[in-house]
């Protein structure tokens, strides 16, 4: 089965369209949303809706991130820029959308696999795996063979040998890479509609379960367009710029 790893759209709608039509152009026969649907873009009632109407599809998974729990609870520990946008974002979702999020789980297991937004020992503590340390301490946390999170908005893939050795991989883009047993992963997917590694193109995963393999693939979509918008509902001019930039 080929699974599209969805994480961080951030209210991006010509981003998420993107990665939709791209996923199924690679026959992914199911899709699973690893959280923050919502923060820094200007279309979050309709990428929430669009998100929503997904779900009829059998097995669409959709997970929790900390900006859909801000939307509910405040910007509490935000950026002042994250902030900002999320004291927008909170004052134009309707009553149905906040109870849609509100409803979402922090985490979905099948099999040998944890689907999580953040650190897979502790998800709703919402930190960050940015490295060897933390990958380690998700990976003592579960007992999962694979786990699969979004949060940081960087592609990284780390592997735990039978021997504690943990392993580091910058993943390259539209490259299928194998999950070997009896290794342990962690695969940090890069993001839908923020991406921060510097390449401003979309990015989501590609989980092939027959082959054991698992892909970063980068998508161009309208950034002038997903700009524009939030220029137009007059949030803050750096969260445009940084599209651009991949920042």
């Amino acid at each position: 089965m080929r699974i599209a790893l969805l994480a961080d759209i951030h209210a991006n709608l010509e981003a998420l369209e993107a990665c939709l039509a791209h996923a199924a152009a690679q026959r992914a026969e199911r899709l699973v949303f690893l959280g923050d649907l919502v923060g820094y873009g200007a279309d979050p009632e309709a990428v929430v809706a669009r998100v929503r109407g997904l779900m009829a599809a059998p097995g669409t998974v959709v997970l929790r991130g900390n900006h859909d729990e801000a939307a509910l609870r405040g910007p509490i520990g935000f950026s002042g820029l994250a902030a900002e946008a999320m004291r927008w974002t909170q004052a134009r979702l309707d009553a149905a959308t906040k109870s849609f999020l509100a409803d979402l789980p922090f985490t979905h297991e099948e099999e040998d696999r944890l689907y999580t937004h953040a650190d897979g020992a502790n998800p709703p503590a919402w930190r960050y795996v940015t490295g060897p340390a933390e990958a380690r301490r998700s990976l003592a946390g579960t007992t999962a063979r694979l786990t699969f999170c979004g949060h940081t908005h960087v592609p990284a893939l780390f592997g735990l040998t039978a021997t504690e050795k943990l392993l580091h991989h910058e993943p390259l883009s539209d490259l299928m890479l194998p999950l070997l047993q009896p290794r342990r992963w962690l695969a940090v997917i890069g993001a839908v509609g923020q991406p921060r590694d510097g390449n401003p193109a979309a990015c989501y995963g590609l989980l092939d379960t027959a082959k054991a393999e698992c892909g970063w693939l980068r998508v161009p979509y309208d950034i002038e367009a997903a700009a524009r918008k939030i220029r137009a509902a007059e949030l803050p001019e750096a969260l445009a710029a940084r599209l651009f930039e991949g920042q």
